[in-house]
């Protein structure tokens, strides 16, 4: 028998498994044995790796070769009867693997629910909807339904008819366990729904957009069958949701389908009511408080053409939408569109060369651009739509700096704030406070000895919570009640120094106790529900004063906000991370949005002990624009991002001595393939040099042109490796770090 027919319906299979390596690797598939059976590009396989099985996606192939001299192993199973990833995602999944130098197989597996992931099939699409029986609505007409949540769950029922579980996304509680009782009870009915929504639902906005915003909408719809990065550069209130909303309507009525990014799950939740009002049921919902059931649903209904727009945080940007037609990144400046462990990615990048692939436009939104984003205006990489106007605010939201040196203050709060807050708390109006500290202090300290409470696996102090009685790490989540400390000194006068959410909280209660006073942190926020329920009392007007962290300054949208107080803002004033200054003038310009949005008057009071420092005074006086110009010149004198390319490579491990060692290694490495082009420094001890026990040293690189990194490390790489496999370290590298410290 020749090679030839001894090889026929033989092929080299190219597989990218869903495990940390960095490799794809070469398999048979011998379809002699079945006619019918094939298998294609973006079909997932089981393969036998290193003496286990793996799950991973076919990339290519290539007929046998003949010479039969290989010895492959077999494709174990093809699981997908057809094709699950698309080749444009599996392209765009090649680039994010290249330019971050990250396993490719890892990068594709982001793109498929969990269980997925793990082998298990596609189930079969079904859709339910929900009724309210006779006996249901008799029920409600006796008035005999006990629980407060089934009643509000069928009063709900009655009031949408054609619902599905997307629907129920609107609710502010957990309402699967009380959909169960009614389904029992008799008063609920669940069936499957044989046909899917033909055409979105869309209810034309009654909102009439002013001039500013038909031109932002005019501009992007002359864009839309092409790749513009397109930055809508709205001061806080200026309408950019309304300008939004709109375009998506067109997109939509020509069919197509939309990815719609922001950075936090409690946006999500606060925007997703907003969504169904204007859209219908078409909008599947996204971010990682979702159950594996939820994702698969929806991953299903983008890739069918069920919804139209999907609505999501940092992971929604790996999921396939076949009929792609515009990308949105809302608040595109925020850090949390940056994934900081494991594959350390950037969503807002990876969205804007998903957009260029797909020849579509995408629309970066922001008050506060980030600087990348500004230099690529300036550059002309970028078009950019400015909305100067706040169209429902009376008058500019006012600005004072209130220096609080030699000030007698009450738990960090001032008595000119105070008074302001009694004014606006007088007329009806609701405040918020917003300080970036949670717990009651950030440290605990013997007045007798001087001894501070630290973690014994972190180089930080411990937060003391007073309500918990006990003491926490921020990075580890190590904690320990203060009735089990360790004895420092025979007097052992602890106290707690310096300020945090709930010791503010405390205060404000001690001067308004007649009102009703909330607070919001991650500590006080368990859950998007929890942070559901909070917002719907703040916008129902149950709550006075609300008491925050960054969680507050972001798109949250109050019409009876009109005071807005920063306990402290020199905490961000001396650090020393480049890009702080940048994030703290990001935070003011957020905080200082949310105060004036309903046709009231809005005032912020900023304290601080440096009222002169310029960075403040850059702000405050001439608002973001100004400061971002000033600043922007500065980092091009300093050579640093966004005028030079970054990558941070990190090393850590229990023994001391290996990081430096291992970074040294890889500085030499560098440095041999990179001809001079790359600027390392030496090993440099982490901002916070011991974490979870372990010991960290980072190697920072600087090069004028993006190519010459990833052409000079991804060479070095597998050199790296090695030597990481000998010294027994972790390590990871950053491209485009935000933390750099």
């Amino acid at each position: 028998m020749s090679p030839q027919s001894r090889c026929k319906g033989k092929k080299i299979v190219q597989v990218a498994v869903f495990a940390p390596l960095r490799s794809t690797f070469d398999y048979v598939f011998d379809s002699d044995n079945d006619e019918d059976l094939d298998i294609k590009i973006g079909t997932r396989v089981r393969v036998s790796l290193r003496n286990s099985e793996r799950i991973g996606i076919v990339v290519s192939f290539s007929r046998f070769d003949t010479s039969c001299r290989r010895k492959l192993k077999n494709i174990l199973e093809v699981i997908d009867n057809k094709p699950i990833v698309s080749r444009k995602m599996l392209s765009l999944a090649s680039w994010a693997a290249s330019y971050y130098h990250h396993p490719l197989g890892e990068v594709i597996s982001l793109m498929l629910p969990g269980k997925m992931r793990k082998g298990d099939r596609v189930p079969l699409s079904k859709s339910y909807i929900w009724h309210v029986s006779q006996a249901g609505r008799d029920a409600l007409e006796a008035r005999t339904v006990n629980g407060a949540r089934q009643l509000e769950l069928l009063q709900f029922l009655v009031s949408s008819p054609n619902n599905g579980s997307e629907t129920f996304q609107s609710l502010t509680f957990a309402w699967q366990a009380p959909l169960r009782k009614l389904v029992e009870k008799g008063w609920a009915t669940k069936s499957t729904s044989k046909a899917r929504d033909s055409d979105p639902i869309i209810v034309k906005s009654k909102v009439i957009l002013n001039p500013e915003q038909m031109n932002a909408k005019s501009i992007i719809e002359r864009n839309l069958e092409k790749f513009r990065s397109i930055v809508l550069y709205g001061v806080t209130g200026s309408g950019k949701t309304e300008v939004y909303f709109e375009v998506m309507q067109t997109v939509i009525s020509s069919g197509k389908q939309i990815l719609f990014l922001l950075p936090e799950i409690a946006l999500t939740k606060h925007l997703i009511s907003r969504f169904r009002k204007r859209f219908g049921s078409q909008v599947a919902l996204l971010h990682s408080a979702r159950s594996n059931s939820e994702r698969i649903s929806a991953w299903q209904d983008c890739l069918s053409g069920k919804v139209s727009i999907l609505l999501g945080t940092r992971s929604a940007v790996w999921f396939d939408l076949p009929n792609l037609g515009l990308i949105i990144v809302d608040e595109e400046h925020d850090s949390a569109y940056k994934q900081y462990d494991g594959f350390k990615y950037s969503a807002r990048d990876i969205a804007i060369v998903r957009a260029k692939k797909n020849s579509i436009p995408i629309i970066l939104g922001s008050a506060t651009p980030s600087f990348e984003t500004l230099a690529n205006i300036k550059s002309g990489k970028y078009d950019v739509i400015k909305l100067l106007d706040r169209p429902r605010a009376l008058v500019a939201t006012s600005t004072k700096i209130l220096d609080v040196r030699g000030s007698s203050l009450k738990s960090g709060l001032s008595n000119m704030l105070i008074e302001r807050m009694r004014h606006h708390l007088d007329l009806g109006q609701q405040v918020v406070l917003f300080l970036n500290r949670r717990g009651y202090a950030p440290l605990l300290i013997c007045r007798d000895c001087g001894d501070i409470r630290n973690c014994y696996r972190c180089d930080a102090y411990l937060v003391y919570y007073k309500s918990r009685k006990i003491l926490s790490c921020h990075h580890c989540g190590y904690e320990i009640s203060l009735a089990k400390i360790s004895v420092c000194c025979e007097g052992q006068n602890m106290e707690p120094l310096g300020l945090g959410t709930e010791s503010i909280e405390e205060e404000v209660k001690r001067q308004f106790p007649n009102k009703n006073v909330v607070r919001v942190d991650r500590d006080s926020v368990k859950s998007g529900d929890s942070f559901e329920i909070i917002l719907n009392s703040i916008e129902e007007k149950k709550v006075d004063i609300v008491i925050g962290t960054q969680m507050i300054s972001k798109g949250l949208d109050f019409e009876n906000v009109t005071l807005v107080g920063v306990v402290d803002a020199d905490s961000r004033l001396y650090s020393i991370d480049f890009r702080a200054e940048e994030r703290l003038a990001q935070l003011l310009i957020q905080v200082t949005g949310r105060a004036g949005r309903g046709g009231k008057a809005g005032e912020m009071v900023l304290q601080t002990h440096r009222p002169d420092n310029p960075v403040l005074r850059r702000v405050i006086d001439g608002g973001y624009e100004t400061y971002s110009n000033l600043a922007l010149a500065e980092r091009e004198l300093a050579q640093l991002p966004p005028y030079v390319s970054m990558v941070i490579i990190r090393a850590e491990s229990q023994q001391v001595s290996r990081p430096k060692s291992f970074l040294l290694g890889v500085k030499k490495l560098l440095e041999k393939d990179s001809d001079g082009k790359l600027k390392v420094t030496d090993p440099i001890p982490a901002l916070m040099t011991q974490r979870a026990g372990r010991h960290r040293y980072l190697l920072v690189i600087r090069v004028m042109k993006k190519s010459d990194i990833h052409d000079c490390i991804g060479s070095t790489i597998p050199d790296i490796e090695d030597l990481a496999r000998k010294i027994k370290l972790r390590w990871a590298i950053d491209v485009d770090p935000h933390d750099t410290l």
